[in-house]
């Protein structure tokens, strides 16, 4: 099972999939990127898959380790997005070699489906309340929103009362009980976080998910005291031991580890292993690509507080591409009661459409997120 090769993909909308090929025909899928960053995760990738040639794809904690370990300088978005994907791309093919889906291998599953929600109103958020009816008509029982646009430090209670509204647009539209997930994004600073958290507990949110910036995570224990809402965060953050501290202050309700940036599938399920003890949910986070959602969810599949699962169809972001578009067979993601079943082929469970993949290839992205200002010129959080 040696390691002879590997290919890289820069494919539309903003996604980046690694395969990796072995002597005994055997390939796996991983899809490493950090969005907007695609350049910089590509060339680590290449830089680590030079240390993995020749050695046996079947050993994947050392791989992990090795990878990790053996740089002087670690962690960080770019290198463990880029280990992320390898990781990824390893446990698909040591899937394949033993026929079975990558949770059998991990100890076996512990649910058959998982919860999903729906994406809506975009990133200046906007008819959320036609959108959420649309979402709940379709299946789904929950669905995730951006809070607000930017805001200042201190800002007018003009944005607090739009935010207001188009939570309880959604909450008229979607249903006494549908799950509203409200994403701050990092847009929001502790002064109006605190405000905005009491004035949305009357909606009854699934979650508040990164009240504020990863960096001001502290920040976290103040907004807790003003709100009983669940706080959610993580998908900034890449490793277990960025999230040990935040698991031992016990503020944090759930965390949102993403399984194309913290490691990939071998630190997730660690990093939920570790939440568990702490009696902390995990909802990954996964506005990603097919490779991304297959490899969640076989980390769902095997652990206990995982309670529901990011997918990207039809997100904002997934223009001219979609979430189905690079698998063969595309009822592996069949939405059904708000829920998705646990992909049970072997490796991660999908099939990538390789011709259509190189297609896309050739076609390429550069994609960045927007650069937003306030009305004073300053630099506002996206």
């Amino acid at each position: 099972m040696k390691i002879t090769g590997y290919e890289l993909f820069q494919v539309p909308p903003r996604w980046l999939f690694l395969k990796i090929e072995t002597a005994d025909g055997i390939t796996g899928w991983g899809e490493p990127v950090i969005e907007g960053k695609a350049h910089t995760v590509k060339a680590a990738v290449e830089e680590m898959m030079d240390q993995l040639i020749g050695l046996d794809a079947r050993r994947i904690e050392d791989h992990w380790n090795m990878l990790y370990r053996s740089g002087f300088y670690r962690g960080g978005p770019i290198l463990m997005s880029a280990l992320a994907g390898i990781d990824q791309a390893l446990w698909d093919i040591k899937g394949k070699y033993f026929n079975a889906p990558v949770y059998e291998l991990m100890g076996g599953a512990c649910r058959n489906s998982i919860g999903v929600y729906s994406w809506i109103g975009g990133d200046r958020p906007s008819d959320v309340g036609a959108a959420a009816k649309e979402a709940a008509d379709s299946g789904f029982a929950a669905v995730k929103m951006n809070g607000t646009e930017e805001l200042q430090y201190i800002d007018s209670y003009r944005k607090i009362d739009e935010a207001v509204e188009r939570v309880a647009a959604v909450r008229e539209h979607g249903g006494k009980y549908m799950g509203i997930g409200i994403d701050f994004h990092g847009r929001v600073h502790r002064p109006m976080a605190k405000i905005l958290a009491k004035e949305l507990e009357p909606f009854r949110p699934m979650f508040l998910e990164e009240p504020v910036l990863p960096e001001n995570n502290e920040a976290l224990r103040e907004i807790a005291r003003h709100t009983h809402i669940p706080i959610a965060t993580g998908e900034r953050m890449f490793s277990r031991w960025d999230f040990k501290p935040l698991l031992e202050d016990g503020y944090v309700d759930i965390i949102q580890p993403d399984v194309s940036h913290a490691g990939g599938i071998t630190e997730m399920k660690k990093i939920a292993s570790m939440a568990e003890a702490y009696d902390t949910a995990i909802a990954p986070h996964c506005p990603l690509g097919p490779i991304a959602l297959a490899s969640c969810l076989q980390v769902d599949a095997t652990s206990h507080n995982a309670f529901i699962q990011e997918q990207s169809l039809g997100i904002h972001y997934n223009k001219g591409s979609d979430l189905l578009d690079y698998i063969k067979d595309k009822t592996v993601f069949d939405y059904e009661d708000g829920a998705v079943k646990i992909p049970a082929g072997p490796g991660l469970g999908i099939e990538i459409n390789e011709e259509y993949v190189r297609e896309q290839a050739r076609k390429g992205h550069n994609w960045k997120n927007p650069v937003w200002r306030h009305k004073d010129g300053s630099i506002a959080e996206w």
